[in-house]
Order: C-alpha cells, then sequence, then structure tokens
C-alpha cells in the first residue's frame, strides 16, 4: 500500500489482487488500486470485515488441476467460473468504488485465467456507465508480473498448493512485459496519487 498525505494506492498481484479490490469497493479512502493477474472474486477464504462476512469464497475443483511431465501443475483452470450465476456472490462489488483502477492481465498466467477476469471486470464496469479504469494485457507473459530486470521464473513452489505449480510466459516476452508495465504502474501513480508536496523521482 502506498501512501501520500490523503492519498492511498494499493498495488496488488495474484491472490492479493481481490483483496486490493475489496479495498477499494469497502473502504472509501482509496484513491487508485493496480490489479496485477488476479481474480474478479473473493477467492479460496471468505471474506470478513470487523466479524462480518461480506463475501463468501470462490473455490476450485482438484480435478481439474493438470500435471505436467515436470510434476508441477497448471491451476489455471481449476478455480470456478465466477460468472456463473451459483458462484456470482462471490464477485467483488467495484461497481461501488471510487477509486481509479488498472487492470494488467497476462495472458499465458497458468495460475489463473487473468485475461478472463480482467474481461468481465472491464465489462462490468463499462455495463454501469463507470469510466474509472485502464486495462492492458500482455501476449506471451507469465503469472509473476514483476518490477523488471530480475530473474524470469517459470514454476516454483507454492505454499497454498504445496506442490510446484507452473506460471507460465516465455522469458523474453515475459522480461518485455515487465518492463512495460513497470512504467505503465510508475504513470498511473503518478497521475492518481501526486499532490503538491516534493517528490522523488525513481531511479529504475
Amino acid at each position: 500500500i502506498l501512501k501520500r498525505p490523503s492519498r492511498v494506492g494499493v498495488v496488488s498481484l495474484s491472490k492479493s489482487a481481490d483483496l486490493a479490490l475489496s479495498i477499494a469497493s469497502y473502504l472509501p479512502s482509496v484513491d487508485a488500486v493496480i490489479w496485477i493477474n488476479g481474480c474478479s472474486a473473493n477467492t479460496v477464504f471468505p471474506l470478513y470485515y470487523k466479524n462480518r462476512q461480506l463475501l463468501p469464497p470462490l473455490t476450485f475443483d482438484p480435478d481439474k488441476v493438470i500435471r505436467t511431465q515436470s510434476g508441477a501443475v497448471v491451476a489455471k483452470y481449476a478455480m470456478h467460473d465466477p460468472r456463473k450465476e451459483e458462484y456470482r456472490a462471490t464477485l467483488v462489488p467495484i461497481e461501488r468504488a471510487t477509486a481509479q483502477f488498472l487492470f494488467v492481465a497476462s495472458e499465458d498466467d497458468l495460475n489463473w485465467d487473468s485475461k478472463a477476469y480482467m474481461t468481465e471486470m472491464v465489462e462490468r464496469l463499462k455495463h454501469g456507465g463507470k469510466q474509472n479504469f485502464e486495462s492492458v494485457s500482455y501476449p506471451g507473459a507469465g503469472h509473476y508480473l514483476e518490477p523488471p530486470y530480475g530473474p524470469y521464473c517459470p514454476s516454483s513452489y507454492h505454499v497454498f498448493a504445496r506442490q510446484p505449480v507452473m506460471w507460465g510466459g516465455e522469458a523474453g516476452s515475459h522480461a518485455a512485459a515487465e518492463v512495460h508495465m513497470w512504467k505503465k504502474i510508475q504513470e498511473f501513480l503518478r497521475t492518481h496519487l501526486r499532490c503538491d508536496a516534493a517528490h522523488t523521482n525513481a531511479k529504475l
């Protein structure tokens, strides 16, 4: 979470992305949210605030997890579809948020169906007459979109799954996506969080 006087921004990736959506939807003090490769619904655990459940969890079907020859698994197709009527109660009500959103999705994400979730959110906001969002997607990029120039990570051990998982992506396309995304993030935060106080320019 990034804070400037009277302004708050949230940067999120994976599971934390649906938490960031919820923060913006239920707490009015959030001004900007960056959602990277997450879900449009509240996932895995119920969402509580002050001892009251706000959203039920979107769960997954373990039988739809795909095991690869390497032993790592692809979880992308295991989550239930939040667009289906029986799971719509798990969708985070982003229509009520006043924050500005930047949605970032990798088209080769093997952990979540991030591009589909992003499309669902954009369509929902447009249907509600909202214009408080930007969206960008990256062909050939995998799940772990992070600040650029770090090592590419195609798979690793997943603490929740308790086994190695495939993150997807192709090294060159993934690296290029991180460079572009990082510039996009800085531009977005400067636009929506900048105040008149002195600021420090990023050195990266």
